[in-house]
């Protein structure tokens, strides 16, 4: 099959996704991620909405890239009005991309309804706005909007846009399903008709309002689109657009389409979570390919099996995206899963004594605990069990208060958390307090600092999540609670685990874990 252009619209289109807003810099910045990548295609925005846009379109001038050409987008001329003096074709010929992508209706419904316009009239717009841009040299799209929709419900009219901008010069025109509501079956059946009457190259841009964006992409390319248009991670307006990433794997990876180098493809995961800090949006731990839990097993039957043969319940070797494979270990683990994991931090036990962890594993998940999404804590669980296993410190008691005070001057109330804790480190108990924003945050700064005279090095460590969720929800305040902590020194992160009715020995835990781990890491690593 021959090669297919990517077109990335994540800075337009994607940017449509209630919660995304990104600025100049975050645009750039995406702008060379997804060049590396090897995109064909980034369309910058829209230059004649927002001065946002506008400053993009001159800052990005002066990006040295290798491949992506740059796209501006608009409509075509508004009904009645003339190309060269159309306030929206002047705002794309002065962003001076080489490439504009021109929308325009091609259902007469929406002709009729929405721009309240003339079939014929709309026809010239799109005819007059390409061939106007074509004189100026420009490379011209054309995104032709509503088109499976229309097509349905007046194929000739529908032809007849496509055939409007082809003539005029349009040298790809995309076919929207711009309410995401085709299904992959009637999209190969359409562009294979489009094809047999148009000899203008075609480009696919789906919605995935029916959650099959990427298979209409695939589904067009099997019918002869040779662009398909997207956003990284799926984002976009409602419930987003095409998820480029797996539109890539899966052209490269399935279909023998060589959209990107093997180096390339490897960059993919990389790529997905740079664009998702960006766009201050969780990254999707469960997105094919690229998600953290893509290539993660936890039955105990499969981590068996892969630990044998990779392949045996993975679709593709999860490093050809950049990816890794993960075994986790809870109540639905096996033996393997135990092994492996516990290989994976150099410590081997036979098959009778990772039974017994497993066990151990199942009573503490019983009693609320889980492992799976804190494998620092796991580690620790087995390491305690060791014989000579010395912990780097213990914690003999602590005291949390929290008080209230009315401030006479201020409206509202102010709460004062203190924490008071002793700490034994070999033969030496330190006794300290410490204030924080909360109780748990208290007793972590009364720990640390009891600890930073034993160990200076552990200043490096700090808390960047902290979730709690109840365990057994009928219980009401009394119910079991679990925390998750994750933690970080700045060159790698940790999760840790704690279980308890009470949700400060359940932070603690959680915390002990954190600061234990590290601790037995740096020595182990002669820091």
């Amino acid at each position: 099959m021959s090669t297919v252009q990517l077109y990335d619209t994540t800075l337009r289109d994607g940017t449509q996704q209630e919660g995304i807003s990104l600025s100049v810099e975050d645009k750039l910045l995406i702008t060379q991620k997804l060049d590396e990548l090897g995109v064909h295609f980034v369309e910058g925005g829209w230059p004649g909405s927002n001065p946002k846009d506008a400053e993009y379109f001159q800052r990005v001038r002066g990006l040295a890239l290798r491949q992506a050409a740059i796209a501006a987008f608009g409509s075509t001329r508004h009904a009645g009005s003339v190309a060269e003096r159309d306030p929206n074709i002047r705002a794309l010929v002065d962003a001076q991309t080489p490439v504009v992508t021109l929308v325009g209706k091609s259902s007469a419904f929406q002709v009729a309804r929405v721009l309240e316009t003339t079939p014929e009239e709309n026809l010239a717009m799109i005819a007059d706005s390409v061939r106007y841009l074509r004189t100026l040299g420009r490379r011209v799209f054309f995104d032709a909007e509503h088109f499976f929709d229309g097509f349905k419900a007046d194929r000739t009219y529908a032809l007849r846009c496509v055939q409007a901008a082809a003539e005029a010069g349009a040298e790809n025109v995309a076919l929207c399903d711009t309410n995401g509501g085709t299904l992959p079956h009637e999209v190969h059946d359409v562009v294979a008709a489009v094809k047999r009457e148009t000899a203008v190259a075609l480009g696919i841009h789906a919605h995935n309002d029916c959650e099959v964006a990427v298979a209409n992409s695939l589904a067009a390319v099997q019918a002869g689109a040779v662009q398909v248009q997207g956003c990284a991670n799926g984002y976009g307006e409602r419930c987003g657009n095409a998820n480029l990433f797996s539109v890539i794997a899966n052209l490269k990876l399935k279909m023998g389409v060589e959209v990107v180098s093997d180096a390339q493809l490897q960059a993919l995961t990389e790529t997905s979570r740079f664009i998702s800090e960006l766009a201050n949006m969780p990254h999707d731990s469960y997105q094919p390919y690229v998600g953290a839990s893509a290539f993660v097993h936890k039955a105990g039957l499969h981590a068996s099996a892969v630990a044998k043969l990779e392949e045996s319940y993975q679709h593709v070797p999860p490093q050809r995206v950049g990816n890794n494979k993960r075994i986790i270990v809870s109540e639905l683990a096996g033996r393997g899963n135990i092994q492996y994991k516990l290989r994976e931090v150099g410590i081997q036990v036979a098959a009778e004594e990772a039974r017994h962890i497993l066990e151990r594993v199942k009573e503490q998940e019983a009693r609320g605990f889980q492992y799976e999404g804190a494998e620092a804590s796991f580690e620790l669980l087995v390491r305690r069990g060791l014989p000579g296993y010395q912990s780097p410190f213990a914690m003999v008691d602590f005291m949390v208060m929290v008080e209230k005070h009315r401030r006479l001057s201020q409206d509202g109330d102010e709460f004062l958390s203190e924490a008071t804790v002793k700490v034994r480190v070999n033969d030496q108990l330190k006794h300290t307090a410490a204030e924080g924003n909360g109780p748990v945050n208290a007793l972590d700064n009364a720990v640390r600092k009891a600890l930073l005279e034993f160990y200076p090095s552990l200043q490096a460590v700090r808390l960047v999540d902290y979730k709690v969720r109840v365990v057994d929800q009928g219980s009401g305040t009394g119910a079991v609670v679990r925390v998750l902590v994750q933690s970080t020194d700045g060159r790698e992160a940790w999760r840790t685990v704690g279980c308890s009715a009470n949700i400060i020995e359940a932070s603690w835990l959680a915390l002990q874990d954190s600061l234990e781990w590290w601790l037995l890491r740096q020595a182990a690593q002669g820091r």
